[in-house]
Formats: structure tokens, sequence, C-alpha cells
């Protein structure tokens, strides 16, 4: 597609339909979460045709991360190195205190939205 070449919406050096690998910065933010956080676990997402192989880390309240990785067996061995439990997640799903932790914020974001007609006050 011209138009995106010509905008400059693709990244540089990435052919059309090709995903973005896993890079430092994503092993050094789940790092960062990992050892900043108590209760945490991680969740091992496949690829998918869309998305590279990816982590998801909760931690006790249920806040998560996701970051890519470079494989499966990485991720697993991420989690081990830092005593982390690591779960495939096609296989057990993610743990009810994630939702919980989605729902808190979502009300939370939706309680302190400003109604539209007290906007002009």
């Amino acid at each position: 597609m011209r138009w995106l070449r010509r905008r400059g919406l693709r990244h540089r050096g990435q052919r059309p339909g090709t995903l973005r690998s896993a890079g430092s910065d994503d092993s050094r933010h789940l790092e960062e979460f990992a050892s900043s956080r108590r209760g945490v676990e991680g969740f091992v997402e496949p690829r998918t045709t869309v998305t590279e192989t990816t982590l998801v880390l909760v931690d006790i309240d249920g806040e998560w991360t996701r970051r890519r990785v470079p494989s499966a067996d990485w991720a697993h061995d991420f989690a081990n190195q830092h005593g982390i439990p690591s779960y495939d997640a096609a296989v057990v799903g993610y743990p009810a205190r994630m939702r919980e932790y989605n729902r808190r914020k979502s009300a939370e974001r939706k309680r302190l939205d400003v109604p539209d007609d007290l906007s002009g006050l």
C-alpha cells in the first residue's frame, strides 16, 4: 500500500506483513515488573498469525503487563530464573484477579470522567 510508505506509517526496514520481534526493552520491562511487585506469575501466550509469543506477568493484586518474547522456552526460562511460576495461558487461562483488576480500573476511569454537560463550567 503506497500511501503507508508515503506517510511513513510502517516501521522502517520492516516489510509488510512481518511482526516486530522481542527486544531488549521488552525483557528489561519484564524484569522491572517482576522485581518490583509481589506474587508475580507468568502466563505464556503462543504465537498467532497476528502476534509473536508473549509473556503476561500478573502480580498479587491483578496488575499485569504483556511483552513480546523470543520463544515460549525463553519465557519459561525467564520465569524460572526470577522464581516466578509460569503457565501456558492457552491451557490454564488467566487468573480471576487479573479480570477483577481490569474491572476495577475500568470503573475507576468511568468514575473520574467528567460528564459532557459539566464540561463548560
